[in-house]
């Protein structure tokens, strides 16, 4: 049997901001009625986590996203992973309700640096300005013509989550706008 990798192999570029392929991260999608009381409580008791509100995400060692009206995204670590979506199909067992790990199907990167926002901006649709956007939230949109996710762990960086199939893409797009020359100094400090 072969050693799961990731996508990039921990591939990093250093621009005027920092852009990082992070391995593998463990993750879990769930489905289900998350109004429901008895979906809220089972995945509580599975994970440890109350449910985020809508765009947000929470929790520290392991963290639990909201991803759309019915679905939720649990980052955790990557051996870890088959357990707790084990733990979450049973804790959900008679619901309507599905928990498929899906941790080898993505590909997660750190964007480091004072212009992270910046970056990001060059890429995404979302608005990302302190106003709208900031740690705590989850947000999924589109980076350039694929489809992301990310948050922001701190006010200098953003953890984004890709398809495997486009990491290389991914990681390409993310360092060509963290490329030192490019900068257009929006969300300068006054």
């Amino acid at each position: 049997m072969s050693d799961a990798v990731s996508a990039l192999a921990g591939a990093s570029y250093q621009g005027y901001c920092t852009v990082t392929e992070l391995g593998r991260i463990g993750m879990v999608t769930l489905r289900g009625t998350l109004a429901d009381k008895a979906f809220a409580k089972a995945v509580t008791q599975a994970t440890g986590l109350a449910l985020p509100g809508q765009g947000e995400i929470a929790g520290a060692a392991d963290r639990l996203a909201w991803m759309s009206p019915d679905e939720l995204l649990l980052f955790c670590a990557a051996d870890e992973a088959p357990a707790k979506a084990a733990a979450l199909a049973k804790a959900l067992t008679g619901q309507h309700a599905l928990a498929v790990e899906v941790t080898d199907a993505r590909a997660v990167f750190r964007l480091e640096g004072a212009a992270v926002r910046e970056v990001m901006s060059k890429l995404t649709p979302a608005d990302v300005s302190p106003a709208a956007f900031g740690p705590g939230q989850m947000r999924r949109t589109r980076l350039a013509q694929v489809a992301a996710a990310f948050h922001m762990p701190d006010d200098q960086s953003f953890e984004i989550v890709t398809f495997r199939s486009v990491a290389r893409y991914a990681f390409d797009l993310l360092s060509n706008a963290a490329k030192p020359g490019s900068e257009v100094g929006l969300f300068a400090p006054n």
